[in-house]
């Protein structure tokens, strides 16, 4: 039984893989500030953790959150990309400052391992398909820039002081527990649960732009497999973390309807700074060295993510909001 660090605990990614680490019998320990995180994330579980409200930016903290600790899930972050055009600094501060914290706190506790949550964002708009781990990054966002830069951390902490780390590239993960109430939340959390209400969506550019959508069931796998994958083989490496395979909004809207009974239409809206036309992996490298294949293919996401917003829908008033409330990723 090893004992993991999951930061960013009470956020949608972070609070899948506290379930899925619990399931196999480990030893948990929770960091949060509920700066984007909800306690309701992890209400049915916070007893069976040992659950620290603190802040990243506190290095005694962080310090003292990574002592016994065999392997991290570095999961925090601000992740918005508009958030980040919108407070540059603050998107700077903790995911940059606050993962140093991070690196230097796991250095100093002789942890194992340390698994970064990354984006595809570092990407940017470049026009080549699929995107590839030796493919040049060219992050757009403030948001991208500084994940981007939590890599090279990542990789600098390997080589410099030998501190085993892997960073995994999420390409825009979805799944229940997805926050779909605020101006920053994922597209597909927001088209879910205003279809559901019969209310119409909203899409930002002409509709055509696609993603590599990921269910966090693949999300949370990926993790687990890269903290006790080989060291010689990932250790100080990047890895896409998607399907392989991208959908336009306009196509995900018109598989929602049916799933969701929505008879309307869409409106659209002028496209968003920072955004990216076009995303689409490739995870072959994933799938040779961590051995990672997605587990839950789109179309299946979508249906058990419908039928939790569904189920969350239909519960007494003030139940849905709690639990909807997490921190999305893309």
């Amino acid at each position: 039984m090893a004992q993991y660090l999951v930061t960013g605990a009470a956020g949608f990614v972070g609070s899948a893989l506290v379930r899925a680490l619990l399931e196999r019998g480990e030893r948990v320990r929770g960091f949060d500030n509920f700066e984007t995180g909800r306690r309701e994330n992890l209400r049915d579980v916070l007893s069976q953790i040992d659950f620290r409200e603190a802040d990243l930016l506190d290095l005694d903290a962080v310090t003292s959150a990574c002592t016994g600790v065999d392997y991290v899930l570095h999961q925090a972050a601000v992740p918005s990309v508009p958030k980040s055009v919108a407070d540059p600094a603050r998107s700077n501060r903790v995911n940059v400052d606050g993962t140093v914290n991070l690196l230097i706190a796991a250095r100093d506790g002789k942890v194992k391992r340390v698994v970064y949550a990354a984006s595809s964002s570092a990407y940017g708009d470049t026009p080549t398909l699929p995107k590839r781990e030796d493919m040049m990054a060219s992050p757009i966002s403030p948001y991208a820039v500084s994940k981007l830069a939590g890599e090279m951390y990542m990789k600098s902490f390997y080589r410099v002081y030998g501190l085993p780390t892997v960073s995994l590239r999420y390409f825009n993960i979805f799944g229940p527990r997805q926050d779909p109430t605020s101006q920053y939340s994922a597209v597909l959390a927001k088209f879910i649960t205003q279809m559901l209400r019969g209310e119409r969506p909203t899409i930002y550019g002409d509709g055509e732009q696609s993603r590599d959508f990921n269910y966090i069931d693949n999300a949370v796998a990926a993790n687990l497999l890269a903290a006790t994958a080989p060291e010689a083989e990932v250790a100080g490496e990047m890895f896409n973390i998607a399907t392989g395979h991208r959908f336009s909004l306009n196509e995900t809207f018109q598989l929602l309807k049916p799933m969701t009974g929505y008879t309307g239409d869409v409106d659209y809206a002028p496209e968003r700074a920072g955004d990216v036309k076009h995303s689409l992996a490739d995870i072959s490298r994933a799938a040779q060295k961590l051995n990672y294949r997605p587990l839950v293919d789109f179309k299946q996401g979508l249906e058990r993510t419908v039928a939790w917003y569904r189920m969350a829908e239909s519960a007494p008033q003030g139940q849905f909001a709690a639990k909807t409330q997490s921190v999305s990723r893309g």
